[in-house]
């Protein structure tokens, strides 16, 4: 591995731990608040920070989507899937939540062939089959009890899903600041509509994790823009698969939870699939789209938004959504 994919790979190792961290105040916070409240807060918070970033944008064009429909679509996948992730991880272990949304690369890859018009393999579609079942295998349908917390997750990642496979559908056609402040608007509009029915005073100390969330969060995505910048995408995607044992040590040091048998056989499972279909794609003319590669994995929420839009507000002369 060249010194540029080490860099890309350790980039991506930092920013995911900070990710983790990040999901941890979102549980801890869960515990007490819902959330809406939750979401409004740390958007609000991370307002100012993004405008910076959005300032940036200086193609040329209006507000108004290209392509209304879609736009309107990825912005009600990416506000249910921010709800919904936040939920799960208030309600759940950390290591059975990732678990579940691991499956994105999984559903991407089916959604891809109506959206995309991709053409999967056999290869592939196993490795989908395989990393649904190991799904099922963390759930346990029918042996284990399951509530809205694994609903949450469940509807977490296929949202996700849905919402990356639209970017690569309209990406080249969408100014980033489309794709990025419509999203963010509407998950402070929607949650601040419900706020008044949720509301709980909250202390300075639980407003201070909140702007913890909003900046680590915009850290984190950052630093997996330079990664990403630094090393291949085959390298620095399966990174990802390191929330893992973050979710494992911070569950049992911080919330006392324990990984049962089941669950670390699944998510083995699920993680094993998500990263033949990443290698896979990488193999010259296996993937038309690459659509799991160019994804930049993690599941887009209103406190981490997508880093490859960000990247491309960054770097406003490149064309075209990674």
């Amino acid at each position: 591995m060249g010194s540029n994919n080490l860099k890309g790979a350790l980039l991506a190792l930092v920013a995911l731990g900070i990710f983790s961290t990040h999901d941890v105040v979102v549980k801890m916070l869960g515990r007490g608040y819902s959330p809406f409240q939750i979401i409004f807060f740390a958007s609000l918070i991370s307002f100012p920070m993004v405008t910076l970033i959005l300032l940036r944008d200086r193609s040329a064009g209006s507000l108004w989507p290209n392509n209304p429909r879609w736009v309107a679509l990825r912005t009600a996948m990416t506000l249910i899937t921010g709800i919904s992730v936040f939920y799960a991880f208030a309600h759940l272990p950390l290591a059975q939540t990732y678990s579940i949304l691991f499956a994105s690369p999984l559903l991407i890859t089916v959604l891809a062939i109506p959206l995309l018009g991709e053409q999967v393999g056999v290869r592939r579609s196993a490795a989908v089959v395989v990393g649904l079942i190991g799904v099922l295998v963390v759930l346990r349908p029918g042996a284990a009890p399951l509530g809205l917390g694994h609903l949450a997750a469940l509807t977490g990642a296929a949202c996700g899903a849905l919402a990356s496979v639209i970017v690569r559908k309209i990406g080249k056609e969408e100014r980033p600041l489309v794709l990025m402040l419509y999203p963010m608007t509407a998950n402070f509009l929607f949650t601040g509509m419900v706020l008044p029915f949720v509301y709980i005073p909250m202390s300075i100390s639980d407003l201070g994790l909140m702007a913890v969330i909003a900046l680590f969060g915009l850290i984190a995505s950052y630093l997996m823009i330079l990664a990403y910048r630094a090393g291949e995408a085959v390298i620095v995607a399966p990174m990802q698969y390191s929330q893992m044992l973050w979710a494992i040590g911070f569950g049992w040091f911080l919330f006392g939870e324990r990984v049962d048998t089941y669950t670390l056989i699944g998510a083995a499972i699920i993680i094993a699939s998500g990263l033949y279909i990443v290698l896979r794609e990488s193999r010259v003319g296996a993937s038309e789209n690459t659509p799991v590669l160019q994804t930049h994995i993690r599941t887009e929420i209103v406190t981490t938004p997508r880093s490859s839009i960000m990247q491309r507000l960054l770097s406003p002369t490149k064309r075209g959504d990674r």
